[in-house]
């Protein structure tokens, strides 16, 4: 699935539509540029799934922890991690496999360790405000 986003105004609808393909998947991996859009995206899924507390990068904490409307959300950002081991002493697999939403900035940084079926969604900026998303079910 293509979407063109041309505003940040048109977030809600793309993160809406990202929703419904998703249909039951809740692992979502997030992959563009340092700027791109990453956590911004995540934050207007956030809201759809009825989050009111503020979205913001897990940079430094690696996790945020979010309540939707009717599920828990996990926020990973893993582009400080040195390798995989850190992910593994973070208990990664507690999240991965809890049955919440689990939105994953940098999953590069632990290609060995995603799960087999995910949504890989890959941002890229096309303007000053215009981004092209490509959302696929793996």
């Amino acid at each position: 699935m293509l979407l063109t986003v041309q505003s940040i105004s048109e977030l809600p609808s793309a993160a809406s539509a990202i929703l419904t393909y998703a249909a039951d998947h809740k692992i979502f991996l997030f992959y563009g540029d340092m700027g791109a859009g990453k956590t911004t995206l995540i934050k207007s899924i956030c809201e759809c799934l009825g989050t009111t507390e503020p979205v913001t990068s897990p940079t430094f904490s690696i996790v945020n922890e979010y309540i939707g409307t009717n599920a828990k959300i996990y926020h990973f950002d893993f582009y400080r991690l040195k390798n995989q081991t850190e992910a593994l002493d973070l208990g990664y697999e507690e999240y991965f496999y809890s049955g919440a939403y689990c939105f994953i900035e940098w999953p590069e940084k632990i290609a060995g360790l995603l799960p087999e079926h995910y949504i890989s969604i890959r941002i890229e900026a096309t303007g000053d405000n215009s981004r092209s998303i490509i959302i696929e079910k793996i």
